[in-house]
């Protein structure tokens, strides 16, 4: 599956994210998907998300 297809991301999948601040280090953020925020089909950088954390940034890896 992959990040940047907007299909292929649904709410409550396991999904690792960068958020905005860990852009420049990479780091990801592992939790489930609660809202899709991204409205184009597909995003070169990934679909942006919001985690039920409350967290935003875009999908990196799709846990299966």
């Amino acid at each position: 599956m992959s990040h940047t297809s907007r299909k292929s991301i649904k709410p409550g999948i396991e999904v690792k994210i960068v958020l905005k601040a860990d852009q420049r280090s990479g780091f990801l953020t592992e939790g489930i998907v609660k809202d899709i925020l991204t409205n184009a089909p597909s995003h070169p950088h990934g679909i942006k998300v919001r985690l039920e954390t409350g967290e935003i940034g875009r999908v990196k890896e799709i846990i299966d």
